[in-house]
């Protein structure tokens, strides 16, 4: 059970974020949108299946790095679930619209950033607790822990302002481009991942 848990969410992670990437490239917004909800559960699950194989001197990172990702969903469920019902499903005034309409830069964009911003600092501390074993471990391992780097940039650049422009309707392609190149390192990760849980020995598994 707990492998074919850890390869669902793995596999989750994978599909979602491909098609995540399909749907910004056909401009389908409600896709995009909707996809990235089901995402934080895979990304759960996947971790939770690395927090399980940890050994006792690494739980610390593994748990720190679950309950982040535990931090991480709440944030981007709310985000997308208010962008799936009400902005699209309510009349809004222009400065409703401003804080609640992702595109355009207000309030839930600031916290999407934030929920994954939390994401790499889980991704990090996931990393840290595997036990590369082979040279698929190895290259999870490296991706989960660089994944971190995203960190700063997603905390701190709300707070510089850069995103003023969004809230007048004058964003470009700039933040498409990096969600792209965002799922090109991304989706590999989910791969690595199914592939480390089906290579894994039922006999090792511990309770």
């Amino acid at each position: 059970m707990n492998r074919t848990v850890s390869m669902t969410g793995a596999a989750t992670v994978a599909v979602t974020v491909f098609l995540f990437a399909v749907f910004i490239l056909c401009d389908f917004t409600f896709g995009s949108y909707l996809v990235c909800m089901f995402l934080p559960v895979g990304y759960i699950m996947m971790a939770a299946g690395l927090r399980h194989e940890s050994g006792k001197d690494r739980k610390t990172a593994a748990d720190t790095g679950l309950v982040l990702a535990g931090v991480y969903a709440v944030l981007i469920l709310l985000v997308y679930f208010a962008q799936t019902t009400t902005v699209l499903t309510e009349p809004l005034n222009d400065q409703a619209s401003r804080i609640l309409q992702y595109n355009r830069g207000g309030l839930l964009f600031n916290y999407d950033l934030l929920g994954y911003g939390m994401m790499a600092l889980s991704t990090f501390f996931i990393g840290l607790s595997m036990k590369a074993e082979n040279k698929t471990d190895h290259w999870l391992k490296r991706l989960l822990i660089i994944h971190g780097v995203f960190f700063p940039g997603c905390f701190i650049m709300p707070m510089t302002g850069m995103f003023t422009s969004m809230a007048d309707g004058k964003s470009g392609n700039g933040g498409s481009i990096a969600l792209l190149f965002w799922c090109l390192y991304f989706i590999p990760v989910g791969i690595l991942a199914w592939k480390h849980f089906r290579d894994r020995d039922e006999e090792k598994e511990t309770c």
